[in-house]
């Protein structure tokens, strides 16, 4: 199989985007706006094992032009045409309509495509208020901010199970080094995190945590089993400096 990136990319310095996308022999579907594509800096202190993110350039408009909304749109369209399913990850800069992130799934679940949803707050509400997205997949702090659950391990399941029930979306919740917990249709899956790791660096752990889980989940559609390879993908991927390797 194959992976297709649909990323809008700062004309300032999208050159460096696609050359370490080529490194990874990634297939870009890019939109170019206006000023820098963000990058982040990464501080890793090997002995606390402690990770520190700086998070720098922003685009240099206050609002995105409505042709280059149409273009991204018309991007994820044209990759959906060809693609089994579709993996929406991170927070909307405010740049951005209101709205796009949901649109987006919507199209993707209109295609009849396994749509994967790594987002929260008022987008995620806004999403699934349109759409039923096969899958979302946050953390629990994000979970709980979105949706309740808190009380502990059982506030949080029962809150998991409601969600999946009302919106007939396989709910996952992360949780950092302790048990990861879903729910389809009302059932609860658990899986453990492994123990013992040589952690490096833990950006994107969630990032490497859903590519795994939506890939054996295409493969065989147990949920199980996709808990237990996104668990291994985000392991792995704290072993290693450069986040998304898991060699």
């Amino acid at each position: 199989g194959s992976v297709r990136v649909v990323c809008p990319l700062g004309e300032e310095n999208q050159k460096r985007f696609t050359e370490f996308a080529e490194k990874d022999s990634l297939l870009l579907s890019p939109v170019t706006i206006p000023g820098n594509t963000r990058e982040c800096w990464t501080v890793l202190d090997k002995t606390a094992k402690t990770t520190t993110e700086l998070v720098v350039g922003e685009p240099a408009v206050e609002k995105m032009p409505q042709n280059k909304v149409d273009e991204l749109m018309d991007a994820v369209g044209e990759s959906l045409s060809d693609s089994d399913a579709l993996l929406i990850a991170g927070s909307r800069p405010a740049i951005w309509p209101d709205d796009l992130s949901c649109n987006i799934c919507k199209a993707a679940c209109d295609a009849g495509k396994i749509t994967l949803v790594d987002f929260w707050g008022d987008d995620l509400k806004r999403t699934l208020k349109a759409c039923e997205p096969t899958i979302v997949k946050i953390n629990e702090e994000e979970f709980c901010s979105t949706f309740g659950g808190k009380g502990g391990v059982a506030g949080l399941k029962s809150a998991l199970t409601t969600a999946s029930k009302k919106h007939n979306t396989v709910f996952i919740v992360t949780r950092g080094d302790k048990a990861t917990y879903a729910a389809q249709k009302g059932k609860v899956f658990e899986a453990d995190t492994e123990k013992n790791l040589k952690i490096v660096n833990t950006t994107a752990c969630g990032d490497a945590f859903a590519a795994g889980f939506l890939h054996e989940y295409l493969k065989s559609g147990d949920i199980q089993a996709a808990l237990k390879k996104g668990t291994w993908c985000a392991a792995r991927n704290a072993e290693n400096e450069c986040p998304g390797s898991l060699q």
